[in-house]
C-alpha cells in the first residue's frame, strides 16, 4: 500500500512538472514570437527615418546639420527619395515629419509623402536620403495643410539644396526651409521645388489610431507611440 501511495504521489509530481514545463515552452513561445514580429510598414519609415538622421549627422559633409536643426521648428525626413526618368522625369518618397513644441521636445512623427514630376531634357537615376529643416512657424503650418508645395508659396522660401558645407553659406536661418540630401547616382535636369507634400493618412492611423491627423499629432500630441522615441531622442 506504501508503495503503491508513494508511486502514485511521484506520477503526480511528475505530471505536474510536466504541466509546468509546457507552460514555460508555451511562454517562451509566445516571448519569441513577439520578437521576431516584422515591423509594420509605418513603423519601417519611422526606423529608417531615425537611421538617415544618424548617418547624415555622423557625415563631415554634413557638419552644419546638427545646428540647423537645433534651431528648427520642424523636421521632415525622407530616408530615400527615388528619382529617375528619361525626359519625363518623377520622384517620389514617403517619410516622416516632426515639429518641436514649447517645451522643446519633439514631436511624435506625422507621415506624408514628396512627389513631383517634370518634362524636359533629363536622363538618369537618382535615390537621395533628404532632411527638410523647417525654419519657421509658417513652413510648419504649411505642412500641417492637406497638401504642401514646395516653393509654390511665396511667404515660404527654400534654401540652398545639397551637403552641409552648402546650406553653410546662408548661417542666418533666412529661409524658410533648408534641404540636406544625399545622393546615389547621376540626374540631370529638375529640382525639388514644385514638389508637392501631401498627407499619408493611412500610415498615420494605422500607426496610432483611426482619426490621427497631422495636428493632432505633431501639435495637440493627442498620439503616441513608443516605436518612436528612438528617433525623437536621436534629434538634438
Amino acid at each position: 500500500m506504501i508503495a503503491s501511495t508513494t508511486f502514485s504521489g511521484l506520477r503526480r509530481a511528475a505530471a505536474a512538472i510536466a504541466a509546468a514545463a509546457l507552460v514555460v515552452v508555451a511562454l517562451g513561445a509566445t516571448a519569441f514570437a513577439g520578437s521576431a514580429r516584422a515591423e509594420t510598414e509605418a513603423e519601417g519609415f519611422v526606423t529608417e527615418a531615425r537611421l538617415t538622421v544618424d548617418r547624415l549627422m555622423a557625415d563631415k559633409e554634413f557638419f552644419e546639420l546638427p545646428k540647423f536643426i537645433k534651431a528648427a521648428k520642424g523636421i521632415f525626413i525622407v530616408p530615400q527619395l527615388v528619382k529617375g526618368g528619361f525626359i519625363i522625369g518623377a520622384e517620389g518618397g514617403t517619410g516622416v515629419f516632426l515639429a518641436r513644441g514649447t517645451d522643446g521636445t519633439w514631436s511624435p512623427p506625422a507621415f506624408y509623402t514628396l512627389g513631383a514630376g517634370s518634362i524636359g531634357l533629363q536622363i538618369g537615376g537618382e535615390v537621395k536620403e533628404v532632411v527638410f529643416v523647417l525654419m519657421s512657424d509658417k513652413a510648419v503650418d504649411a505642412m500641417l495643410s492637406s497638401e504642401f508645395k514646395l516653393g509654390a508659396d511665396a511667404s515660404i522660401s527654400v534654401g540652398p539644396l545639397g551637403r552641409g558645407v552648402e546650406a553653410s553659406r546662408t548661417t542666418d536661418f533666412t529661409s524658410d526651409i533648408y534641404a540636406f540630401s544625399k545622393s546615389v547616382g547621376l540626374f540631370g535636369g529638375g529640382a525639388l521645388e514644385g514638389a508637392k507634400i501631401f498627407t499619408r493618412t493611412t500610415l498615420n492611423e494605422s500607426y496610432y489610431s483611426g482619426g490621427a491627423t497631422p495636428k493632432s499629432i505633431v501639435i495637440d500630441r493627442q498620439f503616441t507611440n513608443l516605436q518612436a522615441d528612438g528617433l525623437r531622442q536621436t534629434l538634438p
